[in-house]
Formats: C-alpha cells, structure tokens, sequence
C-alpha cells in the first residue's frame, strides 16, 4: 500500500478521498488554489501545495505543476478525484512517466471511451447495444442534418467529448437543428476543446440508468445499477439504487453488458456505464442502450456505496497497488435502498442559476451522509461548481429510504446563500416519484409545481423581525422606556413584496408583533421563545438576510429606506449579469433593433453557457461589455433605449 498520496482536486470529493485514505494509514498531500486557501479539503489534509491562481486553467488543469508537487512531497500516486483531469489521458501518461501511480484507469482506457463515436462503435464490437445515430467523422452541416432526417426526429446532438450535459442539445423538429448544432459545437468547443458532435434519437421517455463497474486491468465486476433520471439540463439532481421497477433479467443483461464494456479496454479502477433506458413500457432486457462510459469514480457513488457495503475509494488504492479485484461477482449482492441529492448554492426560480455567497451557517441532519467540501464561514466561490453537500441517505426499502430524505432535506440548514434546497425537498415529495415513476423529462414537465414558493405564516415574520432588529436576546430593561412599552418597526422584503412589521416590547420575555392585521405574541418560556404558541425555528442572521429553518429556509431582506431610495433611480432598460462569469460572446450592436426573446450575449460561468436575452422590443443604445470580460453579478451589459414616454 501507498504511503503517501496526493489528490488533484478539491471539494466534496478531495474530502471524501481523504476519509477513506486516512482511514488506512495513507497520508494524504492537498492541492489548492488562491481561492481555496482557507477550504476544508486544505484543512483535512496532512500536507498541502498551493498550485496557482483562482481559475482552474491557472491550479487545478496544471498537470506538470501537480506531478512536480506529488514528487516533491514525497507521494507514490496520484489520485484525480473526478473532472478536471480525472480523464485526460496525457496526464495520465505523464503521472507514469514521472515514475508515479495513476489511481485509475490507463491513459488507453481513458482514450478508447473519451470521443463518444469510436466508444459506441468499440461497444458495438463488443455486443454492447447502441442508440441509433450518426457518430462518424464528416462534421459538414449538412451531412449532420441530413442523417438527423434519416434517423427521424426529436433527435440529440452531443458533443464527442466531456460530459455533464455540456455540448447536448435536444431537437424536436428540423428548422431548429442548425441553431442547436451551433450551440452545441460552441458550448463544446469552450468546455473541451473539441467542436465534434454526433447525432442519437431521441428516446421518447428516457430514464438514465447507470451501472457501476471496477476492474483490475483483467477482469471486472459490477456492483449493480444506479437510477440518475432526475434531472435538470441534462445534469443529475437525485440519484438512487437500486432503480425503480427493475427486474433480476434486465439487472443481469446490463451488468453484463457494462462488464463486457469494461474488459472490452482492460478496464482498472472505478466506472461507470451510462445506460439511456425506454421507460415507456416498463423495463425490459431488450429496452437498453449503452450512452458512454465514464473512466473516473463519479458523484452519485456513495448510494453504490450504500446498497452494497463496499467502499470504492479503499477499492480504488488497492487496486492501484496491486492488489487483485477484493470481491468476485458472486459476493456482491444488494442491501435496501439509498438516495442521493446534491445541494447547491443555485437560484431555481431564475432558471437554475448558479450562485455564490458566504456560507454562514451549515447544519446537517445527524442522522444522514453529508459529503461536503465546505463549512460554515466558507464562500461558494464563481470558479467551480456550486456544489455544497450531497445528501445520502439509506433504509431497508425503498419507501423507508425516501422518507429519511425528506426527513434529511427538511433538517438541512443553510444560511447566507440561495440554494436548491426546497426544490429537493419538492422533488422528494412529488407523488409520481414516490412511486417510482422517474423519466429524464419529469422535472421539466412539473416544473411550476416543483418551485412553486413556500407559504410563510405571520409567526414565520415575527421571528424574523425579532432576529433582524436584534430582539430574541433581550434583557431586563429591554422595550422600555419610561416604564412604558415602546413601539418599534422594522421593514422587510419576502419573494419581492415588502411588509412593514411593527412590535411592542413588553417585557423582557414578552413581545405583541404586528403583522399586518396579524396580531402574534412571542413569549419566552424556560429560555425558549415560543411565537403564535408555537417553539420558535433556528435562525440566522448575515449582514441584512434573515433566514428562518423552517420549511427549507425562509429568506427574508431587512429593508434600509435609504437604500431602497437610492436604488430605484434605474431606468429599467439594461441587462445585466446574473452572476460573476467570462462573456463568451456579444451579439447586440449600437443602433439595432432587437425583439423581446432575442439573444444579445452568452455569458460563461460555472461550466456552463447561459444566454441573456432582450427583455422587451427596442432598440440597443449602449454595449458595455465584450467578448472575453470577467464580469461580477449585476454589471450591466446591454443597455436599450428608452421607451417613448417612459
């Protein structure tokens, strides 16, 4: 076994590698960048390298830079984490030509699954199934649009190369397939280098079901199916295993099939085989298709974990030390159920947006899997994924199993930033999935169902007005003045209203708040408050954000009057950056006219393109940005002229 190691990432999953290493007496060597010199991943481990600047292309995408510090702290093997480098072959190569152990699979393996096209025609050799498509090498326009008419339409375009549903589009009819081909060759090409695509039918009610596989460059094994439907432009939301619905047929066709896969390239570490599944019948052996093999350890791992009783990382150096696969096929057998869903900092009302912040408060349930790669104080940066925790839960059956997440999810508190939270917590709840009716297009269809607002209640108000004007601490001589109660106010924004809430302090233990014709009395019993009669929720206060835990997190803005004055002076007419990110593109012009819809800019952040439309007809006064700025959140961008009579 390994002495030492050293991980190439960060976050979550530096964390989770470094449990299990230290676990077995491996010391662990962290990489990190200007903005994570204070992260967790530095904090965990026993020794650490600062590798360069904020922006990935400048720390963690230096190669040369991470292998020269394995060497210089004395490692034997690198471990890549997943993305970033987990599956470029030439670092790979160059790992092992420095006279380090890769802990995964061959720069070769990587190579024969990394372009979609030559995986799917490798797969097809090795009696693996396949959507039909196009996956050769002409990329003309017209060819690809002509074999989209062949194939039949709605059709997917997918980039060759990456992964994470960057370089996808979805087409439902020919006069939009040369707009999406477009977009997918410059999402791609900005991800990865690589503007090829290929061209798959669409299937009609598609579930994503993968199968984990682990080699040792001999012979493999897996370790049964993981369901990823749940998802969100193309990106996994909640994952689970086993799947729903499977049948002992269809669970032994895939994971020979995904065996079959993994020996086919002398597969060595820890995979997965991504299987498009039609779900329009129900589950049949013949119903599956191989999509792609990913040749690293992949997010949703731990509910694998979780069913099986194996840890994959503990597989992982073993292997790479030399160690033969630790179970054979017949000792692996399924144990309950598990869920995984992974929180974000990301605005699910504004269309998923990613979002950064201070976290300033972090609280899990006890009784879950929290993988995080932050803490309570950290800032969810703009460089990397905005990932703050994946919530594993596990139970004997499927229904069990469900029912601790929404357990989990409701006793999750985060302050200090917007997250997904009620989102999951709404998927969790939704009828179709408790009964394990999953398709890739289910939240799409429910979408206004699932991020309808939470209903606050004037106890929910007044405890945020106590919180914000400092009044759950009170002592004796609290309210009063004079000897007489003292009536005081304070204003505060929920879901963009605003509510003037007014409050007579009585006491030191007894408030009356007003709450617009609400009248609720808070009263401290035994040094607990109780509002409305009933106990008060946890609370967090930063800087002029009030969050309340109750139902997911109810944040609430204290108002400064002046503030607000000051920042109604805007003419309503400009586009602004939702978030810190590269402008990647600028279409608008002085003097062009524009309608409501049109794109005017594509703006790069976090690994994905997102594009900032016209809000309304007119006609572009001023262009304030071009293509290659960095901007922050909220700088304007385009500005149109103003509407007559405005």
């Amino acid at each position: 076994m390994f002495d030492t190691i050293l991980i190439a990432n960060r976050g979550e999953i530096a964390c989770r590698v470094m449990e299990t290493a230290q676990a077995m007496g491996v010391l662990c060597v962290a990489v990190y960048s200007d903005a994570d010199a204070g992260a967790k991943h530095v904090a965990m481990a026993d020794m650490a390298v600062h590798i360069g600047g904020s922006a990935p292309a400048s720390s963690y995408l230096r190669g040369d830079v991470i292998i020269q510090a394995a060497l210089d702290m004395g490692a034997q093997a690198i471990h890549p984490g997943y993305g970033f480098l987990s599956e470029n072959p030439e670092f790979v190569d160059a790992v092992e030509a420095a006279g380090l152990t890769f802990i995964g699979p061959s720069g070769a393996a990587i190579r024969a699954m990394g372009l979609k096209d030559a995986a799917k025609a490798l797969m097809v050799e090795a009696g693996v199934p396949v959507v039909p498509g196009y996956h050769g090498k002409d990329q003309s326009d017209d060819l690809l649009a002509a074999e989209a008419g062949k194939i039949g339409y709605p059709v997917l375009i997918k980039a060759v190369a990456g992964g994470g549903g960057k370089g996808m589009r979805l087409v439902e009819e020919a006069s939009g397939f040369a707009d999406a081909l477009a977009s997918a060759r410059s999402e791609a090409k900005s991800a990865f280098g690589n503007p090829d695509v290929l061209v798959e039918k669409f299937v009609s009610q598609p579930r994503h079901i993968e199968v984990q596989v682990f080699g040792d460059g001999k012979t493999a094994v897996h370790l049964f199916e993981r369901d990823c439907s749940l998802q969100r432009r193309h990106q996994k939301v909640i994952e689970e295993a086993p799947a729903p619905g499977m049948t002992d047929t269809m669970r032994d066709a895939m994971g020979q099939a995904a065996v079959r896969a993994a020996e086919a390239i002398g597969y060595k570490g820890a995979g997965t085989v991504e299987f498009i599944v039609d779900g329009s019948d129900g589950l049949k052996a013949d119903g599956f298709f191989f999509m792609e093999m990913n040749t690293r350890l992949q997010v949703e791992h731990p509910v694998t974990e979780a069913i099986t009783g194996v840890d994959l990382v503990e597989w992982q150096l073993r292997v790479a030390a030399g160690e033969d696969l630790p179970k054979a096929q017949e000792e692996l057998s399924i144990n309950g159920h598990s869920f995984e869903a992974r929180l974000y900092a990301e605005d699910v009302p504004a269309g998923f947006l990613p979002a950064t912040g201070t976290l300033s408060h972090l609280v899990f349930d006890p009784a879950c899997r929290a993988d995080s790669g932050v803490r309570s104080g950290d800032t969810i940066s703009p460089f990397y994924d905005p990932m703050i925790a994946k919530v594993i839960v596990h139970g004997p059956t499927r229904d069990v199993a469900l029912a601790r997440l929404r357990q989990a999810l409701a006793r999750t508190q985060v302050g200090g930033t917007v997250t997904n939270l009620a989102f999951l917590g709404a998927l969790a709840g939704h009828e179709g999935f408790r009964r394990g009716e999953v398709d890739t297009g289910l939240i799409a269809r429910d979408i206004d169902a699932l991020t309808t607002p939470p209903v606050i209640a004037p106890r929910h108000t007044a405890l945020a007005g106590m919180a914000a004007m400092g009044l759950l601490d009170t002592g004796p001589q609290a309210g009063f003045s004079l000897w007489a109660p003292m009536m005081q106010q304070v204003m505060l924004e929920w879901e963009g209203e605003e509510h003037l809430i007014k409050v007579e302090v009585l006491g030191p233990d007894t408030q009356r708040w007003h709450i617009g014709a609400d009248v609720v009395d808070a009263r401290r019993i035994a040094g607990a408050w109780q509002i409305g009669g009933l106990p008060a929720a946890p609370v967090d206060v930063a800087g002029e954000t009030v969050t309340v835990f109750d139902g997911y997190g109810l944040v609430f803005r204290r108002i400064d009057p002046l503030e607000r004055a000051a920042g109604a002076q805007g003419d309503g007419n400009l586009i602004e950056a939702p978030m810190p990110g590269l402008v990647r593109e600028v279409f608008a012009a002085v003097g062009q006219s524009v309608a409501k819809g049109d794109k005017l800019a594509i703006l790069e952040a976090m690994k994905m393109e997102h594009s900032l439309l016209a809000l309304r007809d007119g006609v572009v006064a001023e262009v304030l940005a071009q293509a290659g700025d960095q901007v922050e959140a909220g700088a304007a961008l385009v500005r149109l002229e103003a509407e007559e009579g405005a």
